[in-house]
């Protein structure tokens, strides 16, 4: 039986108009909230410049993408109720003021950690995948953390910071970096050392809670899943789709390797560290550290060593054929990144790239 997958994305609240960010998230919330029949799929996230929705679990990918279309479409809809439009992108282009959530818990996080939080307005993409124990899941993890620099730089879809291009495929993970419990971590051994771990980090009072481990991947505090959170919110819906196809043939594998007795890969938390800042820097444009080698390789061969990885799982799930299809469009017209930079060249304008960009989150 297939893996079930689930995606978290957090989309931009813009002003149709100007482009710039809008922090109306609460007239957004109450709309979604009214129109649900049951429970929302729709959540508030830590700046009222952005919303977050979150699928079903899906073991078909098919209905996957029909589920994040559906809930994108619902996001324009509530947005231009409330007078604002929504973008698939993981920053802000043009000059933005981030405005603090309401709720005790965000109150608390701006306070404790001040610019840090003030600061932090990104879009990112969580990737659910189901295990079936915590075992398992960290086996996973521990099995699948040389990869996570790739799906990073396929996804990358924030060059611009404040009105400037940041010279980066993925600011956003420059700017997530500076939680003190992001990025990579090292290998955990069993679930016990995880949750040693986790409650060793909040021990230290730096944390509030279990929610604030913000590893590039860890086990849900809700769900019986591996959650990936590396990734930027993409801006094509297609990317979306392929990300979450390409997370959960790495779960697959992951799990297989484990089971089969082959430990995983024994790489310091250092290296892996430098591999991502090279995907937030590069993108798909230049070349990234190879998951097996940890040598620079062009980012193509390094996505189609990706592939290659987790290509029996992709078979066995019946994804492959429709996984290298989508590879294949992301190669040709490239990710989120490199298009903005493609509009910003042919317009001159960040507000001509937001409107595009809403264009491309609606399709």
């Amino acid at each position: 039986m297939a893996r079930t997958v689930g995606v978290e994305e957090e989309l931009l609240l813009v002003d149709a108009a100007s482009g710039e960010a809008r922090a109306l998230s609460s007239a957004v919330l109450a709309i979604a909230e009214k129109d649900a029949v049951g429970e929302s799929a729709f959540e508030p996230e830590l700046h009222r410049q952005q919303v977050e929705f979150s699928t079903h679990p899906c073991a078909d990918m098919g209905e996957l993408a029909a589920s994040v279309h559906r809930w994108r479409a619902e996001a324009v809809r509530h947005a231009t109720d409330a007078g604002a439009s929504v973008a698939a992108l993981a920053t802000s282009p043009l000059p933005v003021s981030p405005t603090i959530g309401t709720g005790e818990r965000y109150r608390w996080m701006a306070e404790r950690y001040g610019l840090t939080a003030q600061e932090q307005l990104t879009c990112g993409c969580h990737v659910h995948v189901s295990v079936a124990s915590d075992e398992e899941g960290v086996a996973v993890l521990d099995r699948v953390r040389c990869w996570l620099p790739v799906l990073l730089a396929l996804s990358a879809n924030s060059p611009f910071w404040q009105g400037q291009d940041s010279e980066y495929s993925s600011y956003r993970s420059r700017v997530w970096g500076r939680w003190p419990s992001a990025g990579p971590v090292e290998v955990h051994g069993s679930a016990e050392e995880y949750h040693a771990r986790v409650r060793s980090l909040i021990g230290t009072g730096v944390l509030r809670d279990e929610r604030m481990v913000y590893f590039d991947a860890r086990l849900s505090h809700r769900y019986p899943t591996v959650e990936v959170r590396i990734a930027d919110v993409c801006l094509d819906p297609a990317d979306t789709v392929l990300l979450a196809t390409l997370v959960r043939g790495l779960v697959d594998t992951a799990a297989r390797e484990w089971r089969a007795g082959e430990p995983p890969q024994d790489v310091s938390t250092s290296v892996l560290r430098a591999a991502s800042w090279q995907a937030g820097r590069a993108g798909l444009e230049d070349w990234l550290v190879h998951p097996r080698t940890l040598r620079p390789e062009p980012a193509p061969a390094v996505l189609r060593a990706l592939l290659d990885h987790v290509r029996d799982a992709l078979e066995d799930s019946g994804d492959l054929e429709a996984a290298e299809r989508a590879l294949a469009a992301v190669e040709r017209r490239g990710n989120g990144a490199r298009i903005q930079r493609e509009i910003l060249a042919r317009t001159g304008s960040l507000r001509d790239t937001v409107a595009e960009c809403v264009r491309i989150t609606a399709a």
